[in-house]
Parts: C-alpha cells; structure tokens; sequence
C-alpha cells in the first residue's frame, strides 16, 4: 500500500486497529499514524506522510463532541471514554506545539473470564467472596490491569447477589447486571474526583466497590474505611510488586498515621496481584506474568510491623494458599518455554538470583 492519503476520520484508523488486534492507535502531529501491536509501537504504514497540524485538527474535529472540543480549546487536554458502532475507546486528545496529538486506546467489549486470562481460579476465587476488605490490582500502564479488575467484577456479578458500584475514568468495560445489581459511574462525567465519587458512593449502599485508580490520599484513605465498614473493595495502583505496593499505600499518609493505617492495612488487605504482560517466544500475543500476595497472619504481622521488606520470604513459604513472587512466575513462563531469557531477566525484580537461576 503506497502513497497513503489521510483518511477523513478518526473511525476509519480505529476499525484497522480492530481488524489487527492492536491495543492503541496513535495520531500524532508530524509523525504518521501509529499503532501498538502485542506491546510494540508501529507505523501502521511505511510509506505514510506524516500527519500534518491541518490534518489533526481535522481528524480530532471530527470525533470529538462540543463539550469535549471546548475543554481541549480551554484546558488544552481531554480524556473520555469514545464510542462509536465498532466499540468503545479510552480517547486522550493533547494539544502540543506542533499540533494535536490523539491516543486511543482500544477497549474490548467482551469481558473475558479470569480464567481466559491465565488467573490462578482456585486461589482468587475466595478473595472475591468476601463480604468486606481490599483487593489490590497492580501494574504499571498497559499491563492489563483493567482487563483483570473486570474479570473479577464480571465473576463477582454471576457469583454473588449484591450491589455492585464502579468508579471509573473513564467507563471501560460495560457490565450488565447478572446476579447483581451493577451501576457504573464515570469521574468527572458523572462526578468531580474519585474521592468524591467514593464519598458519595458509600450513600448508595454498595457491597462491592470497583475503584478504577487509588492515586491519592483522600482516595486510599476512602477505600480503606470502606474496606474496614463492610464493604468489598477492588482498586488499581501503578506500582510494580507487592511490597512497593504497601509501602506506596502507607506512605500516602502523615507520619503520625501510619501505625494506625498499618493496623488498618494488616487488617483489611485480601490480596494484592501484581501483574506484567510478557511477549510470548512464539510471536503471538503476550502471556500473564502475575505475583500473587494473600493476607496470611505471617503477611500481616509484616504489614503492622512495618517490615514489607519481608514479604518475598513469607510469600515462599505461602504456596499452598497460591502466593507467588513475580519472579517465580517469569521462571515458570521461561521453564514452559513460553518467555525468552532475556525477558524474565529483563523484567526480574532481582536480576542477581535470576542470572544464578540461568547458570544453574
């Protein structure tokens, strides 16, 4: 395909990213499009030219909603949640100096289970069912987290017969109420800010929360009292393993809080999954590389203490209740030939024990 006109709109580049798996299409001012395919970025053609200042202008007019153009005009930015007859799209639009710069991430509509995914059912089937605490789901931008917090709300939905709240920015994945009552809000669309959306939640008398991102105070400090007061609740953070997760959640506090948000944490912590997507050897997509971390009595005796340092240890001798460190589970994935070497190395917490286990 040679000398490549740019198409008219923003729906036409969102179709092929459909069409070739992709999880992202890029249109960027000066660059061509571009789109991430199985966690590499791409010119979707060679010989395209890059997009001109004209041409994003006209491709972001000709998506984005009247209310949606005043914000980029006013603030300069703008994400939402973007629809169209294909699908639903997490849309961010950037006004840089060049021109406009559009991300889009492509949601997939289908919901898949936690089983499709790779997650280990029999132990996180019962953090799931209870009644009250806190499920933590960790990675860092584009490692599936949302994929996985919706094949837990979808396996709550079908299992359980209660009420179901989600806060999200923006709403990804549409779910519709099977044994429960699901109701979805969107920051920002629907309300101000995750902590206020939570503020208001706890009103509503929900039994499960889903919050998409627990990114500040006011929000942790929310998620945990809802988790302490009988409700289940299932949060993203953007850290890389179980211990950063923890020392991030008690660090966000004062230093005069942190005993009492220790005890608060050793108490209604369920689990915490921290995941990667690794690309698989064979070139086909990629695989879950998932740590695993559940609130024994030894985890949280560390978590009071304030020894997080400890946790891999404790989590080594946990695995009767499914603990795993992420890199036991890179040494599987590279035992069953399914990630290379210089992956599970790359992505090792500590590369030193992972080039000993090569050697040996």
């Amino acid at each position: 395909m040679s000398g490549h006109q740019v198409l008219d709109h923003v729906d036409q580049y969102l179709q092929l990213g459909r069409e070739y798996e992709c999880s992202d299409i890029h249109l960027p001012t000066a660059f061509p499009p571009t789109w991430r395919r199985f966690g590499q970025i791409a010119p979707i053609w060679d010989d395209h030219p890059n997009l001109t200042p004209d041409d994003t202008e006209r491709l972001a007019s000709s998506f984005l909603g009247p209310r949606e153009w005043a914000r980029l005009q006013d603030k300069g930015d703008v994400d939402f949640a973007y629809a169209n007859l294909h699908g639903r799209y997490r849309a961010s639009v950037v006004k840089q100096r060049l021109g406009y710069n559009m991300v889009f991430r492509v949601i997939n509509t289908k919901i898949r289970s936690m089983a499709d995914i790779g997650l280990p059912l029999e132990h996180i089937t019962p953090l799931t069912r209870y009644q009250n605490g806190l499920i933590l789901v960790t990675g860092s931008v584009g490692s599936g987290k949302s994929t996985t917090l919706a094949a837990l709300v979808d396996f709550i939905n079908m299992d359980r017969e209660d009420h179901i709240l989600t806060l999200e920015d923006p709403i990804e994945y549409v779910f519709e109420s099977k044994g429960c009552h699901v109701n979805q809000r969107e920051v920002h669309a629907h309300t101000e800010s995750f902590g206020k959306a939570l503020r208001g939640a706890l009103r509503e008398d929900p039994d499960v929360i889903m919050v998409g991102e627990m990114r500040d105070l006011e929000t942790i400090q929310l998620a945990l009292t809802a988790a302490e007061t009988g409700h289940l609740v299932l949060g993203t953070l953007h850290t890389g393993n179980a211990p950063r997760t923890l020392d991030r959640v008690l660090d966000v506090f004062p230093v005069d809080q942190r005993e009492q948000i220790r005890i608060m944490v050793s108490e209604s912590l369920r689990g915490v999954l921290s995941q990667q997507l690794v690309p698989r050897l064979d070139g086909g997509g990629r695989v879950l590389a998932l740590e695993l971390l559940v609130n024994t009595p030894a985890v949280a005796n560390c978590i009071r203490e304030g020894k997080t340092f400890m946790l891999p240890g404790v989590m080594q001798t946990g695995k009767n209740v499914g603990m795993i460190t992420m890199d036991e589970s890179l040494r599987q994935l590279y035992i069953k030939g399914i990630i290379s070497r210089e992956d599970a190395l790359y992505r090792a917490e500590d590369k030193h024990q992972m080039r000993d286990f090569f050697r040996s």
